[in-house]
């Protein structure tokens, strides 16, 4: 029996965290707690958690998933869901090198031979949609995700109403019938904002709309999927099973958890199952590193309810440092006619660039959300 001999994090540009398991069997995993904005305190979580890791035995992932989520009186939240995610990544990782198969092969074997996935247009105020999304199309890509609005109204102004439907109706005019576009809410709309406008977004039938609320708000959720036939996408900002639930039970269409946030493979696993329940499709959030993406395609591939993956090759957050720039073999993350074909290398399937990223953690990062103000200046939802 193998044991885990040391538990090492890495805060690398632009705003990622990154996690090295290695056991006295000379196995390495790697797992992803990125959490935007908030990695150094992950970072202290995982530094905890190491106290009990070290010298546990790898192959007990349930069972290590189990204490690190429920052994404290104090728990759940994106600062404890992301330290977790990260080192049940790793897990993952070393099982799956350890027998030399891929993780998807001990999820039940792959149901799929390639995974659709979109890339992101216009930036977090967006603008040039139209070069934008060109310039994804020529990379290969058949569906893109934009940002409806920059800061807006409680209540929007006819003009910013206007504005959102002139960026997807450019979006959609570039891309044509038989390419998507995603447009991210962002959790920046009331409820009678994003009542106001979906009606109005239907007629250019976006492959779904996302966060139309913040989640403290899912409650919120139903009121708006009756009153409207478009696809509602909603969890990045949720944690857990038991936060998916009433969601799903409003009605939306897409679950979106983050690898990195909510428990990793293993809970993103169950919340897939979960999701079926309800006729969900899963659509993981990832705007984050390599190793994220790599096992959000792990899940993927296993996952018979899988409808897209989301990644972040060329977003505009990625200053500094690009999704690639930390794996050495680029080629099992390149995109095939949109996709992502079926991955074959053991554990989560890519190699990571430990040189480059040790040099990365020498230098760190200190990304932080930006804070936005209303013209009143009241604090505006980013």
């Amino acid at each position: 029996m193998s044991h885990i001999t040391r538990v090492e994090t890495f805060l690398v540009a632009p705003r990622w965290l990154f996690v090295r398991l290695e056991t006295d069997d000379g196995v390495v995993g790697w797992g992803e707690a990125s959490l935007e904005g908030h990695s150094d305190a992950v970072r202290t979580v995982i530094e905890q958690f190491a106290e009990y890791l070290v010298g546990a035995d790898p192959d007990r992932i349930e069972d290590h998933w189990q204490v690190l989520t429920k052994s404290g009186f104090y728990r759940g939240g994106p600062v404890f869901g992301s330290a977790v995610s990260g080192i049940d990544q790793a897990l993952w990782d070393i099982l799956g090198k350890s027998l030399g198969v891929p993780v998807y092969q001990l999820l039940g074997g792959a149901v799929r031979d390639r995974i659709r996935v979109y890339g992101w247009v216009g930036g977090d105020d967006p603008s040039g949609i139209t070069d934008a999304i060109e310039a994804q199309l020529a990379v290969g890509l058949t569906a893109v995700k934009m940002n409806a609005s920059g800061i807006m109204s409680r209540v929007g102004t006819v003009a910013e109403i206007d504005g959102v439907l002139e960026r997807v109706a450019a979006a959609r005019a570039v891309l044509g019938p038989d390419r998507d576009v995603a447009v991210d809410f962002h959790g920046r709309f009331t409820l009678a904002n994003a009542r106001r406008i979906a009606p109005l977004l239907e007629p250019l039938r976006p492959f779904f709309i996302e966060e139309p609320v913040v989640p403290e708000n899912s409650h919120l959720i139903g009121q708006l999927a009756q009153t409207t036939s478009l696809p509602i996408a909603t969890g990045e900002r949720l944690y857990t099973r038991q936060d998916f639930l009433p969601v799903f039970q409003a009605g939306i269409a897409v679950a979106q958890p983050d690898l990195s946030h909510a428990g990793g493979i293993s809970e993103v696993r169950r919340i897939a199952a979960m999701a079926e329940v309800f006729d969900v499709q899963l659509a993981p959030h990832c705007p984050l590193g390599p190793i994220a993406l790599a096992a959000c395609l792990q899940v993927g591939f296993a996952t018979p309810n899988y409808l897209i993956q989301e990644q972040s090759i060329g977003i505009h957050y990625n200053q500094g440092a690009e999704v690639l720039d930390y794996v050495l073999d680029k080629e099992p993350l390149k995109f095939v006619n949109g996709h992502i074909e079926l991955v074959t290398g053991p554990g989560l399937g890519i190699d990571i660039d430990e040189v480059a990223v040790r040099a990365a953690d020498s230098r760190g990062h200190t990304w932080r959300s930006p804070i936005w103000r209303h013209a009143d200046g009241a604090l505006a939802e980013w």
